[in-house]
């Protein structure tokens, strides 16, 4: 056999077997249905509404261990689900088997009719609210919070204004310093950062002005354009890859609707979390007020569990760990973890460390 007759060969057999995988993912698709693709599914019960903000409490699924209640708080920019994305990927489900008393905000989803709605609104009024009605529930006078990316930049100005609310602070992927991705030795940390650093001031006062909000659009777009290659070839390579297997395409697609329900930020929150914040820092520098009061890092003086991703390239790791020259706490832990800002949720590796560095530090700090 001749080299073109054996390379022809070759090539209709890898045709014939990527048409059959293509015909069974064709099969895969069809018996798919968005009900199937669900998010966010662990049994929870609403405690309280008001406005569009939702407080649950979370079903317990073994008995309770870490008695002091905890808080989930989930950012504006994206949706808490990502904490919950599949029963076998969920920092949710993890935490309440390691028996903790679990509770989550859902901020839902803002629009032109939140425009007005500043961090002030969301530290000092919902969450708060959040933390009187858990400590009312539950019997408790001081609750653990736990906060996630924009939403731990949340709870820290909460510790430092209300801390005799908070027994414990746990942060992940949290900013603290905003300017600190100029000393990262990574050079693809801190795009978001530099994107947002470079916007005129006048520009985010004219797009919140304009449309009340941030489009969730808008900011999908942005992220997609930090990892380029990846938005190019998910579903042309990756998607390709695992059509025909229905787990990893249900995988995918989880994925895929999170990223997809992103929903509008708060025009006036928006503007301050970009100007006074990413722009000018004023958290680090002590100068961010909120409701007329300075957040005072310093005045953290509850235990602090501090974990970041390394490959994180949204959050870069030095923004986080700055807060250890910052805070008032002498029982402060920085655990970094494998893997990037999604990625630590939804990584089967880097997620089973991340459950078990919160669960046995409150463990060693309940009672």
């Amino acid at each position: 056999m001749t080299d073109s007759n054996a390379a022809l060969n070759a090539f209709f057999k890898d045709f014939a077997q990527n048409l059959g995988r293509l015909q069974k993912g064709a099969d895969v698709i069809a018996g798919i249905r968005d009900a199937d693709v669900d998010v966010g599914s662990t049994p929870k019960r609403l405690v309280l509404r008001r406005d569009k903000v939702e407080l649950f409490r979370y079903e317990p699924q073994v008995e309770q261990k870490i008695e002091t209640p905890v808080l989930i708080v989930y950012g504006l920019i994206g949706r808490y689900t990502m904490a919950d994305l599949q029963p076998d990927r969920s920092l949710v489900r993890s935490l309440l088997a390691k028996g903790l008393d679990l509770w989550l905000i859902d901020w839902g989803q803002p629009g032109r009719n939140e425009r007005w709605l500043t961090i002030d609104d969301y530290v000092d009024d919902y969450i708060d609210e959040a933390v009187e009605r858990i400590c009312r529930e539950t019997g408790h006078d001081k609750i653990t919070l736990l906060g996630i990316c924009e939403g731990g930049v949340f709870t820290t100005c909460y510790a430092a204004l209300h801390k005799e609310r908070v027994r414990n602070l746990v942060l992940t992927i949290t900013p603290v310093d905003f300017h600190a991705d100029v000393d990262d030795p990574a050079a693809h940390h801190g795009f978001l950062n530099v994107w947002t650093r470079s916007l005129a001031p006048e520009d985010i006062d004219k797009m919140v002005d304009a449309l009340g909000v941030i489009p969730g659009e808008f900011m999908s777009s942005i992220f997609s354009l930090m990892t380029p290659m990846r938005s190019l070839t998910k579903y042309n390579v990756d998607l390709v890859d695992i059509i025909d297997d229905k787990d990893k395409m249900m995988n995918f697609l989880r994925m895929e609707k999170w990223l997809a329900d992103r929903p509008d930020h708060p025009g006036a929150a928006g503007r301050q979390w970009l100007r006074e914040l990413y722009q000018e820092n004023r958290l680090f520098e002590g100068k961010f007020e909120l409701s007329g009061r300075e957040v005072d890092l310093g005045e953290i003086d509850v235990p602090v569990l501090n974990i970041f991703a390394l490959d994180d390239h949204i959050i870069p790791p030095t923004c986080s760990k700055a807060l250890a020259e910052k805070v008032g706490s002498s029982d402060y832990t920085e655990i970094p973890l494998p893997g990037g800002h999604v990625g630590l949720f939804v990584s089967s590796k880097s997620q089973g460390a991340l459950t078990k560095s919160i669960a046995d530090w409150l463990q060693a700090r309940d009672g």
